[in-house]
């Protein structure tokens, strides 16, 4: 399995502060749906509570990663949407909790005026490349 390349600082570009510029990888590409704060049963995680919702998308999302053989060391990219950009330092602190802040993917945040369900303030989609092996390849 081949890790992608994260590069924070491009020449010419002022360096990410909690994202890299660039990212990119060789292999098979995974994309995952928006996830948003549901059990497994569709019940809301966390009312009202950002980083609660935000740590539940995130196990979602790595649900969704191990189905199709990734995990978060794959992710090359994450956009965040969001009910209120002051979220996101609870975001932050979700996704470093579960990425770490030495494999930090490319990402952008939206704030929405609204999700699907008025109780959830967070969404976040996922693109990993999952390195192929040579049965795969």
């Amino acid at each position: 399995m081949t890790t992608p390349t994260r590069i924070s600082a491009p020449e010419g570009i002022a360096p990410a502060q909690g994202y890299s510029h660039v990212v990119w990888g060789t292999g098979r590409f995974v994309a995952v749906s928006g996830q948003c704060a549901l059990d497994e049963d569709g019940k809301v995680v966390g009312e009202n509570d950002a980083r609660a919702q935000a740590d539940q998308v995130f196990e979602n999302l790595r649900r969704c990663l191990a189905a199709a053989g990734a995990t978060f060391e794959d992710v090359v990219k994450l956009t965040y949407f969001t009910t209120d950009i002051a979220h996101l330092p609870a975001i932050r602190a979700a996704r470093d909790a579960v990425i770490g802040p030495d494999r930090l993917p490319a990402s952008s945040a939206v704030q929405v005026s609204a999700l699907f369900r008025p109780e959830l303030l967070v969404e976040i989609e996922a693109f990993a490349v999952i390195g192929q092996s040579a049965e795969q390849a």
